[in-house]
């Protein structure tokens, strides 16, 4: 079964044919990084229209270089929610026009939902499994179950952990996206150097909260100022990463004893950063759990993922009419909830 899967919940405008879930036949994308590095951060309603511009563009050079046409695609699967919602709206429109026009089904992927199947292209992985998603607008502890279904257990209650990083790198004057340059910088700093606080680490479940952290070191860039000392950026990084990186990691640590998994994939944009992925490796080595990455070809947006979870729900016999929408706003549940 091949699936077209589209993606345009932010700033990269996405499309990728995948087949059975899992093996991508082709995929292009066209990012935005470039323009939005203007601004300092994305601004939306451009971000919206250069979708537009791009979108059709990026769907045909797919086909053309996987050398496919309509006739070989069996489902058209689009992230419809959570994003920015003029971008949301240009990716749904175009799956939904390319529905009406060859027949296909149309299916409406979860963002989150995508990044978690990110974890299975050209891979073996399947679930069940726990899951830790960490990106610019999610961070959540799920399990996935054998039909590639969803539980919460837990979930940020204001800033996602690369929501954060981004913030943080504006505070000490890093160039859009910051969050690399963060976990460039942390490498060669003094973790210790601040006592930021980690967040809800002694609170019982598994929510999360970044944003005091943020305020942490803020103030404490604030006071330096003030008083002219000189701010090693390193420092700062590594012990904000420290910080950010100890909650994850104990959290995560309570949900595989709670749930007895033996297999943890951790997914989302932050996955991509090399602390992160140091620490869980090392976890895996203390505990004897299996950790699984993504790619980080696939760490970020991209439309393979969405194209694989679009699959795993055409699977379980579920499909979008044209009435489907845009939603800046989804909970898990209520997307699982859809007939």
């Amino acid at each position: 079964m091949i699936i077209l899967g589209i993606e345009t919940s932010c700033d990269e405008t996405s499309a990728a044919l995948v087949r059975d879930g899992r093996e991508l036949i082709s995929e292009v994308t066209a990012t935005q990084m470039q323009i939005h590095a203007a601004f300092g951060g994305v601004v939306p309603e451009v971000a919206s229209r250069h979708h537009v511009e791009d979108i059709t563009r990026v769907v045909d050079e797919t086909f053309r270089e996987a050398g496919s046409t309509w006739q070989d695609v069996d489902a058209i699967a689009v992230t419809c929610g959570p994003g920015l919602l003029g971008s949301l709206l240009v990716g749904v429109s175009a799956a939904k026009g390319y529905a009406l026009a060859t027949g296909k089904p149309l299916i409406g992927v979860h963002h989150i939902a995508g990044h978690v199947a990110a974890a299975t292209l050209n891979s073996q992985i399947r679930p069940p499994f726990l899951c830790l998603v960490v990106s610019g607008g999610h961070t959540e502890l799920l399990t996935v179950d054998e039909q590639f279904c969803f539980t919460k257990l837990g979930g940020t209650r204001d800033d996602a952990a690369g929501e954060a990083y981004d913030k943080v790198a504006r505070l000490i004057g890093l160039a859009y996206p910051g969050g690399p340059k963060v976990d460039e910088l942390a490498h060669d700093g003094n973790q210790e150097a601040y006592a930021f606080p980690r967040g809800l680490l002694d609170e019982e479940g598994y929510d999360f909260s970044f944003s005091g952290l943020k305020s942490a070191v803020n103030n404490a860039l604030t006071k330096q100022r003030n008083r002219r000392e000189e701010i090693d950026a390193k420092d700062v990084c590594a012990s904000f990463q420290a910080a950010v990186i100890d909650v994850l990691e104990e959290k995560t640590r309570r949900a595989l004893a709670h749930t007895g998994y033996q297999r943890l994939v951790v997914a989302g944009g932050v996955a991509a950063n090399r602390g992160l992925r140091s620490r869980f490796t090392a976890l895996a080595s203390a505990t004897g759990v299996e950790v699984v990455f993504p790619p980080l070809r696939w760490c970020t947006d991209n439309a393979a993922m969405i194209a694989s979870a679009g699959y795993y729900r055409f699977q379980q016999g579920k499909e979008n009419d044209l009435s489907l929408n845009a939603y800046a706003q989804l909970s898990l549940d209520t997307w699982q909830s859809w007939a």
